[in-house]
């Protein structure tokens, strides 16, 4: 799989390492944004979107060597170099110490908590769905510290500013990557 990654063969891999069909959806999402981004930032939206799909190759199986296990995992299956780092650096800070650096790694580290808030968020809307979410509802949803408890406010945060994005901005092109995929991942 030396280069590119074919994108069926990463989804095969995610697969064989995710039997969570929520893990799978929010790969799907992950995947989504990091399109519609990579298109913001005229680059390769097939490498992004695989990197996107491929975050959490080893969250389900290895928790506690989350961003540790998914290099192992990658380089066993002959991925890029460039592949395994943008994948690692999203745990920057809390699990690894490789910090975001090309704007793909910057990227996946802003929105990868974000889209589940953004999923979490729509679920409490009577569609149930991503496809009339509005930036302003997510933000509230952001500022209530109760809601999606688990999202980490200070990496998207953090993100933003390695982006040099606004904060509205990154929750309206998140929104926009997902509404991409809204049909696979149930929203």
């Amino acid at each position: 799989m030396a280069g590119k990654v074919d994108r069926q063969k990463a989804w095969e891999l995610l697969c064989e390492y995710n039997q969570s069909d929520a893990l799978r959806k929010h790969g799907l999402a992950v995947e989504g944004a990091m399109r519609h981004f990579a298109k913001l930032y005229n680059e390769d939206e097939d490498v992004w979107g695989v990197i996107g799909l491929l975050h959490d190759i080893d969250y389900e199986m290895y928790p506690e060597e989350h961003c540790v296990k998914c290099q192992e995992i990658m380089r066993e299956h002959n991925l890029p170099e460039s592949y395994i780092r943008a994948v690692a650096s999203h745990g920057y800070g809390i699990v690894v110490d490789i910090k975001p650096e090309s704007n793909a790694e910057k990227v996946l580290y802003t929105i990868d908590e974000l889209t589940g808030l953004i999923g979490a968020a729509a679920l409490m809307r009577p569609s149930k769905s991503v496809m009339d979410i509005e930036v302003k509802s997510v933000k509230k949803k952001f500022k209530s510290k109760g809601f999606a408890a688990g999202v980490d406010r200070n990496v998207i945060l953090n993100g933003c500013e390695m982006i040099d994005m606004q904060l509205d901005d990154v929750i309206e092109h998140t929104i926009l990557g997902m509404q991409d995929v809204a049909e696979a991942i149930g929203l």
